[in-house]
């Protein structure tokens, strides 16, 4: 999924379950930020003390996309939650929707209820939580799961990259739909280019470890995540573990969220942010009508910028000084928040269900 469900539809499910603004917006915010905390390695403080940060998200090119063990640490705990499901490692390792794995890490974040940074810890569960649905079927390590041929969908246009490559392998008497993708080395969907991201999308491929021929129709997909996200914000709100039996989104924002979703089709997924931002605003979302607070990932006013008075992307140069005021930023209790959930996940849950990935 992308910055228009992670912040947007997020922030929206997030005031309808019972948040107030500022409660929506971190959790939205948090939610998003798992996408753009691609910043790793330790914060040096201009007194000698240092903090600790995890990059929870790679840039799409990044050599480090290459390294699975490095993968690993990123892509399975963060984006692609396995389903351990199956007879072996690979099947286990790929993400099924909803999945018992999955249950148990929301339940493990709507128990830290009372944490100093639990709504920062609820929007990092939140955005792995909507993942598996968007991101069923591949997994976060290398893997046959994760190369693809066929690759077919209902909204190609002249300029989807799909439709870039087929124009380029006509010249050559090739056709896209018969040629194997293979772009970032079994990792990820990256085979499969934008399409699970995209709400509105209908499409399939053949998976080179089963097979089969998979079709996908995202928009009931992502209906189904926004509505399993109100229960669990209601859980929230509650303060119970059991969101399962929470009562969700009312039937009448599911159809205004599911005609939403599934006439705003750009490409763009910042584009489709605005589109978001503009029906929440005019109150086509019923029992909400309200401006969407501004998402800033970096620069300016950004939760790294207010923590610590750096705005440049490279901060190895840039010594801030420790504060209290850092320890009560954002983003201070966001990072601590990637660190807690990596660690539940990796080390707590996946070992439960027979798992040891890292």
């Amino acid at each position: 999924m992308n910055i228009d469900f992670h912040y947007g539809v997020v922030y929206a499910i997030a005031r309808l379950g019972g948040m107030d603004v500022d409660e929506a917006q971190t959790v939205a915010h948090a939610c998003q930020y798992v996408d753009d905390a691609t910043t790793e390695g330790l914060l040096r403080f201009a007194g000698g003390e240092t903090f600790e940060r995890i990059a929870s998200a790679h840039e799409m090119i990044d050599y480090r996309n290459e390294d699975d063990d490095e993968n690993r640490r990123i892509w399975v705990p963060f984006h692609f939650l396995p389903g351990a499901q199956g007879d072996t490692l690979d099947k286990r390792a790929v993400c099924r929707p909803n999945s018992d794995v999955a249950k148990l890490m929301v339940r493990h974040a709507l128990g830290a209820h009372d944490a100093y940074n639990a709504l920062h810890r609820l929007g990092v569960t939140l955005h792995v939580y909507v993942d598996t649905w968007a991101h069923q079927g591949f997994s976060g390590i290398e893997s046959d799961y994760n190369r693809i041929t066929h690759l077919e969908g209902d909204d190609y246009d002249h300029h989807t990259w799909r439709g870039k490559l087929n124009r380029m392998l006509v010249k050559f008497g090739l056709d896209v739909a018969s040629v194997s993708i293979d772009l970032v080395s079994g990792q990820g969907h990256g085979a499969a280019l934008h399409f699970p991201d995209m709400p509105w999308v209908k499409w399939r491929y053949q998976c080179r470890a089963t097979h089969d021929f998979v079709e996908r129709d995202n928009l009931p997909a992502y209906i189904e995540a926004a509505d399993m996200t109100c229960k669990v914000v209601q859980a929230f709100k509650a303060r119970t573990q059991e969101f399962e039996t929470q009562p969700g989104l009312s039937a009448d924002v599911k159809t205004a969220l599911r005609t939403l979703l599934g006439e705003s089709r750009s490409h763009n997924p910042d584009e489709r942010l605005e589109r978001v931002s503009s029906a929440i605003a005019a109150g086509e979302i019923p029992g909400l009508m309200e401006a969407l607070p501004a998402y800033i990932p970096k620069g300016p006013d950004s939760w790294k910028h207010l923590a610590t008075g750096i705005t440049v992307k490279d901060d190895g140069n840039v010594a801030p000084v420790w504060s209290q005021h850092f320890e009560d930023s954002d983003y201070r209790k966001f990072h601590d928040a990637t660190k807690e959930h990596r660690f539940v996940v990796i080390q707590q849950i996946l070992p439960t269900f027979g798992l040891r990935l890292t």
